[in-house]
This record gives structure tokens, C-alpha cells and sequence, in this order.
């Protein structure tokens, strides 16, 4: 079965030159992008009801740029000052950098990792008397907290933004030869969309062993896997796919 169409269930890139353009001009196939999830902001009051006042905290750890927005948000909602003392630990450079939308950013004050969560316990260590607040999703990895909690730091979580499934039912009676998954949530957004959902020829693409994960546990067939040692990026192993499934 020739690869001709492909449904990506995140938002379209921003950038101009994707790799998604390189496929689409390579390959010769049409691409769209739609976000199976999206993030909502919970309010303020929620945030009480967790029993958090953000004056009890010195550090902030930010995961992601939702993360960063999420908690600007609040404090303002809550109408607190954060104060040019507070301390910002960052996941990645990418995070970091965002972080600049809302603070002037001070290398001393902002502590940065590679890429993965670990990439931060020699900085917690460093700094093991701050206060830490946690601002998250209402889904959060189980490595983070326990990353925090083996350091025996003084943190706690917070979550100020849930990950909701998107409503597509604009797409019942649309179907593409290749859907591409990056998380369980989109997976789940699927089967919540679309119950009655029948795999047949479609093929199914998917990123990450959470991911694999939760489509094999839904019953789907999975038809390409990324990363591997030979197609790191979900496009290369697109890209891999259709050249021997157009030959």
C-alpha cells in the first residue's frame, strides 16, 4: 500500500524549513497536522485548594515552556510579585531560553539542564535549602518526583495546567494512509474521538517506548517506530517507510 497522505497529531512546526517540508518535497506526499491534545490553564482558586502560596517558595523547577506560562500565569492571577531572588531550574536550554518572555534573565539565578530531568540533580544538590515548586501537568512522569523526593528536598507539586483531548469529530469521515503519535494522550484522544475506531489499512507511526506502550495496549498495529540507531527523528523513519512502500 503506497503512502500518499499522513495525519500528524501535533501542531504544524513554526519554522519554515521543518524537517516535515524536506519530507513533503522529498517523498512527495501530503501532510497535515492536527493537535489530538491541548493544554488548559486551571484557575487560580484550584491552586489553592492544593494549599499553595507561592511566597513559601524560593525555586521554581520548569519542565517545559507550558510550565513556564502556566505559572506567570497564576501569579499574576494571584496577584504575587515573584521577586528577582527567586531561583529557576530549567530542564533544557529550550525552556531556559523561553523563560526570557517573562524574567530578565540573570545566568545566576537560572539553572539550566542538557535535556532530561536527571540532567538537574547535580544543581539540586548544589542548592538543597531552597523551597522548590513544582508547576505541572496533571499527567507528570513518575521519574521527577522521585528524582526529588530520593535528594530528600524540601518541594512540592503544583498542578496549574491539565493535558485535555481535542474534539475531532471533523475528522470521522476523513482517512489518512499513516497516522503519526508522539504520546499516549494522543493515542487516548483517538479512542475517545473515535470509539468505534477500525485500524484496516491504515498505518500507525509512533515515537517513544511510552508511546509504543499505549498503542500496543489499545490493540493497534504498529507500523513505524522511532527512535531507532538508524532513524532517530520520526521524520527519517517516515521517510524510510514510504521509500519502500512507493517503490
Amino acid at each position: 500500500m503506497k503512502v500518499k497522505t499522513i495525519l500528524v497529531s501535533q501542531p504544524e512546526p513554526k519554522m519554515e524549513n521543518s524537517p516535515y517540508s524536506r519530507l513533503i518535497e522529498k517523498s512527495k506526499v501530503k501532510v497535515d497536522f492536527r493537535p489530538f491534545i491541548h493544554v488548559e490553564g486551571v484557575a487560580a482558586k484550584s491552586v489553592r485548594q492544593q494549599k499553595i502560596d507561592l511566597n513559601d517558595y524560593t525555586a521554581i523547577i520548569l519542565t517545559s515552556r507550558n510550565a513556564v506560562d502556566h505559572f506567570f500565569r497564576i501569579a499574576e492571577e494571584m496577584r504575587f510579585k515573584v521577586p528577582d531572588t527567586m531561583k529557576y531550574f530549567c530542564q533544557s536550554e529550550a525552556v531556559a531560553f523561553y523563560l526570557q518572555k517573562y524574567v530578565v534573565y540573570r545566568k545566576r539565578k537560572i539553572y539550566v539542564g542538557k535535556r532530561l530531568f536527571t540532567d538537574l540533580i547535580p544543581m539540586f544538590k548544589k542548592y538543597k535549602d531552597e523551597k522548590f515548586l513544582l508547576p505541572s501537568s496533571d499527567t507528570l512522569k513518575p521519574q521527577v518526583p522521585k528524582a526529588l523526593d530520593d535528594l530528600k528536598l524540601d518541594w512540592k507539586r503544583g498542578v496549574f495546567y491539565k493535558t485535555v483531548v481535542s474534539d475531532l469529530s471533523d475528522l470521522r469521515n476523513v482517512y489518512y494512509d499513516v497516522l503519526v503519535f508522539f504520546s499516549p494522550s494522543g493515542i487516548e484522544s483517538l479512542l475517545k474521538n473515535f470509539p468505534d475506531f477500525e485500524q484496516k489499512e491504515t498505518r500507525i507511526a509512533v515515537f517513544g517506548n511510552s508511546t509504543v506502550n499505549a498503542a500496543t495496549n489499545a490493540g493497534l498495529r504498529i507500523d513505524i517506530k522511532a527512535p531507532t540507531p538508524e532513524t532517530p527523528s520520526m521524520t527519517m523513519a517516515l521517510q524510510k517507510y514510504i521509500a519502500d512502500a512507493n517503490k
